[in-house]
């Protein structure tokens, strides 16, 4: 703990306290895959009990708890419980290999681990993948079937929980304390481990707030899973900045989220394009009323024009956000009655956000293409034991995101894609996301990844890796080629054209370029 942490600084965990005291009997929590609704004073109860579990095994004082689980109401009551003891919350993904999970079991060293039952055959694979770890393990019982007839050969996690639910001491915590540690997408080698302070949590929550206009009665499907910085960040700590509702649930199923937007009056709906394309494709689209819904945002790649123009025809006013672990997650906003034509855009910058377009150090001319990096109270403290890769990205004073942008004329920032995706073809920059963007305009195209592979002419020529929309027959390169004519200048067309039957995912529902890239690049 900090030595200067003392007074008002007090606050800065204490986030079930503070809305219990405020707003008591408001819906804090609903999960949906039980039925289960929880209000600010139920929230705060369970996080007391918890709080003296995670103090039981040392959790406190920057002491480490572990969790891997689907998003349950079990992993708010660590978030809340870590807050009261000044102990770290580190979720992991479910997703991840046991080589993989047990590397970052290592690096985390928790002093307590807790499972969902279906996962704990893999953990306990991790954990032998390990030389030191010694820590306890916890299993919680899924509640919805999945992991029956697992060997759970250890202590639950229910029976564990001391039955006192009053008032806990809360631990005094500096802002520059941690709070979270969450890892990146992890597409190339094992995720990094990033250091959330409480200062980044409660910056990134007002820069939200400020910037979308959240409001104490707004309601949330929440869809990010809770191992992402989506799942806290993006839109759940902020409703609970202003005491309002999130809605959570096991598994994603289009049907069921537009379900829980008409009945329980979602009016804040932030997702990856993948959720919000399923969700128009799906056969409730058009009867679900949609009324409710006043901000409306996607993120974690862009989002094709005609998947947004779907939603406006439903008056909802989507548009395109922009975010990374590292630094918020929610860094701009679309200014208010902002043009159709710039539905390629993030928006201007926050209010605590500071924004530049860079390439060698040197900010470019309005137009020009470099990296985007970014300054702001919300950015993270850096890389857990990863000093070389913390003072890259962190190193300068701005935090350099390894994405391409540029700014128009108005001041609308634009991403261009990653700077490792850039590919030169006959002296040529070609940005894959912007060819991408044009091939998606194709009726046939649902999703597309544009790949470099080697070429005796040119060096390097693009190979366009293509989903097609379902109950589309599969179309000639030529034929593509013939369509971006006029689109796009011609050494920027693709070369070669392949198909896959769904495109793979890293993280919440994102393509994983690596993936693509391993299998049909060079």
């Amino acid at each position: 703990m900090s030595e200067f942490a003392s007074g008002p600084q007090e606050w800065v965990g204490a986030w079930s306290e503070k809305r219990a005291a405020l707003t008591p009997d408001r819906d804090g929590l609903v999960d949906a895959t039980t039925g289960a609704r929880f209000t600010y004073a139920d929230l705060d109860r369970r996080a007391n009990r918890t709080a003296r579990l995670l103090r039981e095994h040392g959790v406190e004082d920057g002491g480490r708890v572990a969790v891997v689980s689907r998003n349950r109401p079990e992993v708010v009551d660590l978030f809340f419980a870590t807050g009261k003891t000044g102990g770290v919350l580190a979720p992991l993904s479910h997703r991840l290999a046991p080589p993989e999970l047990g590397e970052l079991l290592e690096r985390v060293d928790p002093a307590l681990l807790v499972v969902e039952t279906p996962f704990l055959a893999d953990v306990r694979g991790a954990m032998a993948e390990t030389d030191s770890l010694d820590t306890d393990v916890l299993a919680v019982e899924a509640s919805d079937g999945a992991g029956d007839g697992a060997d759970v050969d250890a202590p639950t996690y229910a029976e564990s929980l001391p039955a006192p639910d009053s008032p806990v001491e809360t631990a005094t915590l500096s802002p520059e304390d941690p709070h979270l540690l969450l890892h990146t997408g992890g597409s190339t080698g094992t995720p990094k481990e990033t250091v959330i302070t409480h200062r980044g949590v409660v910056w990134n929550s007002l820069n939200t707030i400020t910037a979308w206009g959240l409001r104490d009665d707004d309601v949330t499907p929440m869809v990010f899973p809770m191992f992402h910085t989506g799942g806290w960040n993006v839109i759940t700590v902020p409703l609970w900045h202003m005491g309002g509702t999130v809605v959570i649930a096991r598994e994603f199923d289009p049907g069921e989220l537009l379900r829980v937007i008409d009945e329980e009056g979602g009016s804040v709906l932030v997702a990856v394009p993948a959720v919000l394309r399923m969700m128009t494709d799906h056969e409730r689209w058009a009867d679900t009323d949609l009324s409710s819904l006043r901000v409306a945002k996607s993120g974690g790649g862009p989002c094709r024009q005609s998947v947004m123009e779907t939603w406006w025809d439903r008056g909802i006013d989507l548009s395109q956000g922009y975010g990374l672990t590292e630094c918020g997650p929610n860094n701009f906003a679309m200014p208010e009655g902002w043009p159709r034509e710039k539905a390629d855009a993030v928006g201007t910058p926050a209010m605590h956000v500071a924004a530049r377009v860079v390439e060698d150090g040197e900010a470019v001319e309005t137009g020009a293409i470099g990296e985007l990096q970014l300054r702001s109270p919300h950015a993270a403290a850096g890389y857990l034991d990863n000093p070389d890769e913390t003072e890259a990205t962190f190193g300068s004073g701005w935090v350099a995101t390894g994405d391409l942008a540029r700014v128009d004329e108005d001041g609308y920032y634009h991403i261009e894609g990653r700077k490792k995706d850039l590919f030169v073809s006959g002296g040529e920059n070609v940005y894959p996301a912007e060819v991408e963007d044009a091939i998606a305009d194709y009726d046939a195209v649902a999703e597309c990844v544009v790949v470099p592979v080697s070429d005796d002419q040119w060096g390097q020529v693009g190979k366009a890796v293509v989903e097609l929309t379902p109950g589309v027959a599969a179309f000639s390169l030529d034929a593509l080629r013939s369509f971006l004519d006029g689109r796009l200048a011609r050494f920027k067309h693709p070369h070669h054209l392949a198909f896959v039957d769904e495109m793979p995912t890293s993280g919440p529902d994102k393509i994983d370029r690596q993936a693509v890239t391993e299998r049909f690049g060079e």
